[in-house]
């Protein structure tokens, strides 16, 4: 089915406000799905946001959280989401998290007891947007293998890096530790796919491409011990830092009703204050690497599909649509 931008947004609003969410839990995970479904990122758009209102109508997601947001230095800000979801305590942070930035060069936002926050580079894409280069980390419940261990200890445990260039869409790196995110193994499961070898093992510890043993088993990280010990890193950061669940501890994000309290972790920094002509600089080194090597440039792509969202719609499987309606009517109604 094809939507318009504001057709979807208006489904996912009512349809959060239907599984039981506040009307700024709604506003602020629907603008993060779109964001993503806009962009091309479909396994975190609009099929994923079923999981959020499914979470939300069994309690692992409490749609009503009011985050204690507190600031323990003048540059960093300490949020608990109490349950929520992690876009929430962010977007209430967002504006004095960049004009700490500016002020002081770096700023931190640190969180914890949240909810997975699907796409990471929503985090550092907004603050790019704003002038600022960031990096972003954050934890889940446990499907990746550590250096060394055949059990799941960690999350994919993504990270996220956006820089801003001038006259153009920023650079945005979103990238799981895992060899690939979770989401697409499961996709590939219910798709009846078989998996690439090298991305998980199964329940015994032996490697597998059949997507159904994968899920029982564990995911690999990319690059063997160098992704696992990044994946370590993330972990400290988004877990470590803020006092949330370690992906050992998380209660799995679908199923039962506990929150898997998860961690974030951003960092933003203000280049201007360092180099005036940071954006141009960078715009034209990336043009560089484009043109003259061709090196693929994160971010680029993601911005142009948007720009074809904006103006054509979107194209969602019917069955997605209509799940996502069966809430949008319990508030409707």
């Amino acid at each position: 089915m094809q939507l318009t931008l504001d057709q979807a947004t208006g489904l996912c609003r009512m349809a959060a406000l239907g599984a039981g969410a506040n009307e700024e839990a709604a506003q602020s995970l629907t603008a993060s799905i779109i964001t993503a479904e806009a962009e091309g990122l479909s396994t975190v758009g609009l099929s994923h946001f079923i999981d959020y209102l499914e979470a939300i109508e069994a309690g692992r997601i409490d749609g009503n959280a009011d985050p204690v947001i507190t600031r323990p230095a003048l540059a960093v800000y300490l949020s608990d989401a109490r349950g929520g979801l992690a876009h929430t305590g962010f977007d209430r942070t967002i504006g004095d998290l960049a004009k700490a930035a500016r002020l002081f060069g770096v700023a931190i936002f640190s969180q914890k007891n949240a909810y997975t926050c699907g796409a990471l580079g929503y985090f550092t894409g907004r603050l790019a947007g704003q002038g600022l280069v960031s990096f972003a980390a954050t934890n889940g419940p446990a499907v990746l293998a550590g250096s060394g261990s055949i059990k799941p200890v960690y999350c994919t445990n993504p990270m996220s890096f956006a820089a801003p260039a001038a006259d153009g869409p920023p650079l945005v790196i979103d990238q799981s530790s895992s060899a690939t995110a979770f989401v697409n193994i499961r996709k590939a499961a219910e798709d009846g796919r078989k998996i690439p070898e090298g991305w998980a093992l199964d329940a015994s510890g032996n490697p597998t491409t059949d997507p159904a043993a994968a899920m029982k088993g564990a995911m690999l990280a990319f690059g063997g011990q160098r992704g696992a010990n990044i994946a370590l890193m993330v972990e400290v950061l988004a877990a470590g830092i803020s006092g949330a669940n370690w992906s050992l501890d998380a209660p799995w994000f679908s199923g039962g009703p506990d929150s898997p309290g998860t961690g974030l972790f951003v960092l933003a920094i203000e280049p201007k204050l360092l180099d005036p002509d940071f954006e141009q600089r960078t715009k034209d080194q990336l043009d560089r690497l484009r043109r003259r090597y061709g090196v693929h440039i994160p971010g680029r792509a993601r911005a142009e599909a948007a720009e074809k969202a904006s103006a054509r719609g979107i194209d969602v499987p019917k069955a997605v649509v209509q799940r996502i309606s069966e809430f949008a009517e319990r508030y409707s109604a």
